[in-house]
């Protein structure tokens, strides 16, 4: 197991592509509750990947901070009650 988070994306604004800075992550599709299985993606050697649910294509941009995403706000953060 990665010795580090594992963030997760979604593309509530239906964006046809997002730009992460980081290679392992989470697709949920949309913000809850349109949200779909949240499921893991490794890029491995590659630098974009498609979600086979959404078909959110998510390209790898090293420049980019892992909790940075272009366009901005495709990090999903649970609003804390």
């Amino acid at each position: 197991m990665a010795g580090h988070p594992t963030f997760h994306f979604h593309n509530t604004e239906g964006h046809p592509s997002i730009e992460i800075g980081v290679k392992e992550f989470m697709c949920m599709g949309a913000k809850p509750p349109f949200d779909h299985p949240h499921i893991f993606i490794d890029m491995g050697d590659e630098v974009e990947r498609v979600c086979p649910y959404c078909s959110t294509l998510y390209k790898y941009n090293p420049n980019l901070k892992a909790e940075e995403t272009v366009p901005p706000g495709a990090l999903f953060e649970e609003e804390i009650a």
